[in-house]
């Protein structure tokens, strides 16, 4: 481990390793730290994203992939099913992940392109001169190092530490931090082509249950329920156990993660003298799915490109660095948060009763495109009083 790096990224997830690969191609000396000993786990990811918004980076491989997905049910309390369907069957629109290999496969590329990587590794603080970033103090195998750098990326997931050590505020309300739970269950009967979604407050108040398929019998089931509604005897393992055990009698559990999600909106900024936070520690969760592998990529691929432009021009100041901010806002990454967090503070307002009835008006019709504002548009379409209720969204659904 070198004492100076261009540029050092603090988390081995998708953000840090896409970001890491990116400025290494770009003729940056980068330094990639992970605070735990091996990269990939403990996984806390329901491991679901987008095909299209995977292979942007990388090209689809068996060997990380669970399995592919071709459709989605949204089941609400009385039963009804709102299901949405691919025009073309058989081509998978999403995948499951193994986020155990897909993690390692990402930073094993940042590797080949030149990034330096360092396991078992924890920034404890920022190296500060002049109110700016310059590098962090970490621990790496027990061994005290100053590590030097013109720009850090804080990649450190939904804990954020780095940056609000760095003086930014990555506060999250407890309203809007969802307390999840989930089981990687074998020797179950499941649709192995199908991400299926449980809404209800009996179900999961403020929030939704999963079933991610990752084979023919197997699958990831969670669930995620607004922190404030979680109490002695209603946390989201007691709403899940219930749910397995009604569901899934005979499912054995090979593996148990819990964790929160931040379902709030994005950092207020994203950028400081020195330092550029992405992926999930700079909130850039989905806030209605809670979905964070793509936005974490896509953050971390264009923060390494606005950075490795700074390095080299010799100015890493706020001003210089602030075109990812602004860039991620203004893409359609950022135009989606905004109108998912207006969706979401919609949803967690409705009683079961009103959520039957939405799905009710167009479960029988199916949905041939899978996607959150196909959806929407055909809800507002049979009751139009939810446009009112969401606000101005119709230009974010068109």
């Amino acid at each position: 481990m070198k004492s100076k790096y261009d540029m050092l990224i603090v988390g081995g997830g998708p953000a840090g390793a896409i970001a890491a690969k990116t400025a290494a191609e770009a003729g940056c000396t980068v330094c990639l730290i992970e605070k735990r000993p091996a990269i990939g786990t403990p996984i806390r990811c329901a491991e679901g994203v987008g095909r299209e918004i995977l292979e942007e980076f990388t090209r689809p491989d068996p060997r990380w992939i669970s399995s592919s997905i071709e459709r989605a049910k949204i089941i609400v309390p009385n039963g009804t099913a709102i299901r949405l369907d691919q025009d073309d069957p058989g081509n998978a629109v999403g995948y499951i992940l193994d986020r155990k290999v897909f993690d390692r496969e990402l930073v094993w590329q940042a590797a080949e392109a030149g990034a330096d990587v360092f396991v078992k590794t924890r920034a404890t603080a920022p190296i500060m001169e002049g109110g700016a970033v310059r590098g962090a103090k970490v621990i790496s195998i027990g061994t005290p190092i100053d590590i030097r750098a013109d720009v850090v990326l804080a990649a450190d997931g939904t804990e954020a530490q780095f940056a609000r050590r760095a003086g930014l505020d990555t506060t999250v309300p407890l309203r809007e931090i969802m307390s999840c739970t989930q089981y990687l269950l074998t020797d179950i009967d499941i649709d192995p082509v199908s991400t299926d979604f449980y809404l209800g407050n009996d179900i999961a108040p403020e929030g939704y249950l999963w079933v991610f398929p990752k084979g023919e019998r197997t699958a990831n089931v969670g669930i995620g329920i607004s922190g404030r509604k979680s109490r002695d005897g209603s946390r989201a393992k007691d709403y899940l156990d219930r749910f397995i055990a009604e569901n899934f009698p005979g499912g054995k559990t090979i593996e148990a993660i819990v964790g929160g999600v931040p379902v709030c909106q994005p950092l207020p900024c994203t950028v400081a003298d020195g330092l550029m936070v992405i992926g999930d520690a700079a909130r850039v969760v989905d806030p209605l799915t809670g979905g964070g592998i793509g936005n974490a990529m896509f953050t971390g691929r264009l923060a390494a490109k606005v950075a490795a432009e700074a390095i080299s021009a010799g100015d890493c100041s706020k001003k210089t660095l602030m075109p990812y901010d602004v860039g991620w806002r203004a893409s359609r990454m950022g135009a989606s948060l905004t109108r998912n967090y207006k969706i979401k503070e919609f949803f967690i307002t409705l009683d079961d009763r009103k959520l039957n009835v939405l799905a009710d008006s167009i479960a029988s019709i199916g949905l041939a495109e899978f996607s959150v504002s196909a959806l929407i548009k055909e809800l507002i379409k049979r009751n139009p009083k939810m446009l009112f209720e969401l606000g101005a969204l119709k230009s974010s659904l068109s």
